[in-house]
């Protein structure tokens, strides 16, 4: 499928959204799809320089509480070919009373016919 056409935009704009509807329910959902969805090998830069490089690490790393909301914003999708793309966004989200808001940035990859998350940015603003 190329990337230049609006299906492919919606399929990963889809599973962007769909990522931040599992990190919104609870731990082992969003551990789930993210075990599912990460490619074989990722690379996640957080806030306060927190890097993980380990695909057993993230998968964990998402039993954290969940958030209450959020609103993704301004979504754009930039192809590289046929088999790896970045979505990138504005992200607004609510835990515990309190609000983030970031720049964001995912990198996937095609890996066995689907798509994978490679590489995932999170710039706070």
């Amino acid at each position: 499928m190329a990337m230049t056409s609006k299906t492919g935009f919606e399929e990963l704009i889809t599973l962007e959204r769909s990522g931040w509807q599992a990190l919104s329910t609870d731990g082992p959902t969003a551990a789930s799809f993210y075990g599912d969805v990460l490619a074989r090998e990722v690379l996640v830069l957080l806030p306060g320089g927190m890097v993980i490089d380990d695909r057993a690490t993230m998968v964990e790393s998402m039993q954290g509480d969940p958030w209450d909301s959020f609103d993704l914003q301004d979504e754009r999708v930039m192809p590289f070919g046929d088999s790896a793309a970045v979505v990138a966004y504005r992200a607004v989200a609510r835990r515990n009373g309190q609000e983030y808001a970031a720049l964001c940035n995912s990198t996937y990859v095609r890996q066995d016919g689907q798509w994978k998350l490679a590489l995932h940015q999170q710039t706070p603003i």
